[in-house]
């Protein structure tokens, strides 16, 4: 009996020394706890609406040093947590890997921060419904005010171009600042046979404009599908919309933290 009692009393001992379930010291404790979250929100929303599958990912340029920016280790977008999210430098190379595995095509992140000051978010898809406009000559083009930022243009940007045939993949930094050159001054670049890239002034915007990059790609080609002339938005009508859209972003930016904080709770 006195043994069965020490050893329970081991055994609490041991349990309030080393919890079972210690939690996870914070990837970047410096950092606002509402950015690290916008970047968990982005990925898992962007997943759960299957403009992210099991690749992919968001990023947000560093708020305090702006040469550097903020990913997630290497991992699926729908499992990524603000644990997850690492500091890199202005080339791609984590500041503090700790022996975790990092993106291969960091590099497009990196670059068009480099040639973008004005970007502080970017996101990489490999949206099914943006695909087709990436190998055809149909230009991809807004059908309706949420995708308006699509009347600035959607250039694609193919690899083969410059570094003839390769795996497709962005993966060192001369094709990224191949591909930043590619998006110019734009929201949005196609890039062919893989996906598209979208940026803006936070990460809100970056996933609003490639979750409706996905979206229209998917409603033009139903249009063309009709066989009669599709009208788009002008150019005007376009930077109108786009205005006002980020004027009320945070409508459906709510919504969709939302959305993934009941995701969460399952």
């Amino acid at each position: 009996m006195f043994h069965r009692i020490a050893a329970v009393l081991v055994s609490l001992c041991l349990g309030l020394a080393f919890p079972l379930h210690a939690q996870a010291p914070a990837a970047l404790p410096d950092l606002p706890p509402a950015l690290l979250e916008d970047i968990v929100t982005g990925s898992r929303v962007l997943a759960d609406f299957g403009v992210l599958d099991g690749f992919g990912h968001v990023s947000a340029r560093h708020p305090t040093n702006p040469k550097h920016f903020l990913m997630s280790r290497s991992l699926a977008p729908a499992l990524v947590s603000a644990e997850d999210i690492m500091e890199f430098d202005e080339d791609g190379n984590p500041v503090d890997a700790r022996g975790r595995n990092v993106f291969l095509e960091r590099f497009i992140h990196a670059e068009i921060y480099k040639a973008r000051p004005d970007v502080m978010a970017v996101v990489h898809t490999h949206s099914p419904g943006v695909i087709p406009f990436t190998v055809s000559k149909t230009p991809l083009r807004p059908l309706y005010h949420n995708p308006s930022f699509l009347a600035a243009g959607a250039p694609i940007w193919d690899i083969a171009g410059e570094f003839g045939a390769t795996d497709m993949l962005v993966r060192n930094n001369a094709i990224g600042h191949s591909l930043a050159q590619a998006l110019g001054d734009k929201s949005v670049v196609l890039m062919r046979g893989h996906g598209d890239v979208t940026v803006g002034g936070a990460v809100k915007i970056a996933v609003f404009r490639a979750y409706y990059t996905d979206v229209n790609a998917r409603l033009q080609a139903q249009a063309i599908g009709l066989g009669s002339e599709v009208t788009y938005l002008s150019a005007e009508e376009g930077a109108k919309a786009d205005a006002t859209n980020l004027a009320v972003i945070d409508r459906i930016w709510d919504l969709w933290k939302r959305r993934v904080q009941a995701l969460s709770a399952k």
